[in-house]
């Protein structure tokens, strides 16, 4: 990138927080290695300057989908579920944050003042002004929306550069590279391109609000070394999203 980006907003996803793992194998907690991988990385991020917000999933623990189906449970007590999940790696990932040398702070969507401050968009900006890492975690405090629609919805609040989506794999595909050897690597997409193709990068409401605000998305590998830092100062491949 020309220039470092202000303030950007990190999406990682609960099964990177459970360790690298096959594409047919759904991996659950958090490895303590990761863990402390994607805290390395945020810390030189955070160490150039750069303003650093986090929005953790929580499929490592609870998959609201995939509980409903197997359980009978409905879709609005799933979700919820699903957003506790997130706040238990939002504690784990705060946690080594600060004993990495970051000032942190959690906010959840959810009021859950013993472990957490409740999401407010004035003290939100405080924290980034103070130069503090701040993770929303709990989603959108809604039923019926995912962690990536959380995370367009809390850049376009904080007024964010860029959004970068932590996968697998370094960027976007035609199909998925884990289980089509032909699938080819797509540089750059415009957000109309990612939901007409229907490329499942984000979900479409994400895509939707990202694109609505003109945020770019930066989608890469989180297992990369250093591949937070080097999308930051362009120093490695990642698909980018955006208007043009």
């Amino acid at each position: 990138m020309s220039e470092l980006p202000k303030r950007v907003l990190l999406k990682i996803s609960g099964e990177a927080l459970a360790g690298l793992q096959s594409s047919d194998d759904h991996k659950t907690g958090i490895d303590q290695r990761m863990l402390q991988k994607v805290a390395a990385d945020i810390k030189q991020v955070y160490d150039l300057g750069v303003q650093v917000c986090l929005v953790v999933g929580g499929g490592n623990i609870y998959r609201g989908v995939s509980g409903m189906e197997s359980c009978g449970i409905d879709r609005s007590t799933g979700d919820y579920m699903g957003m506790l999940a997130t706040v238990i790696n939002g504690m784990a990932l705060k946690n080594i944050l600060e004993k990495t040398g970051m000032d942190c702070r959690m906010m959840t969507a959810i009021p859950m003042p013993v472990i957490s401050e409740p999401y407010t968009y004035r003290r939100a900006l405080h924290h980034l002004n103070k130069k503090r890492v701040i993770l929303f975690a709990a989603g959108t405090g809604n039923p019926f929306f995912t962690t990536d629609t959380a995370a367009a919805l809390r850049a376009s609040e904080m007024g964010c550069d860029l959004l970068l989506k932590a996968t697998k794999v370094k960027g976007v595909y035609t199909s998925d590279p884990m289980k089509d050897s032909s699938a080819v690597f797509l540089e750059h997409l415009t957000y109309t391109e990612v939901i007409e193709r229907n490329l499942n990068v984000m979900d479409t409401a994400a895509i939707s609000l990202t694109r609505d605000n003109s945020i770019p998305i930066a989608v890469f590998s989180i297992y990369e070394a250093e591949g937070f830092r080097k999308v930051i100062t362009g120093e490695t491949q990642f698909t980018l999203i955006s208007h043009k």
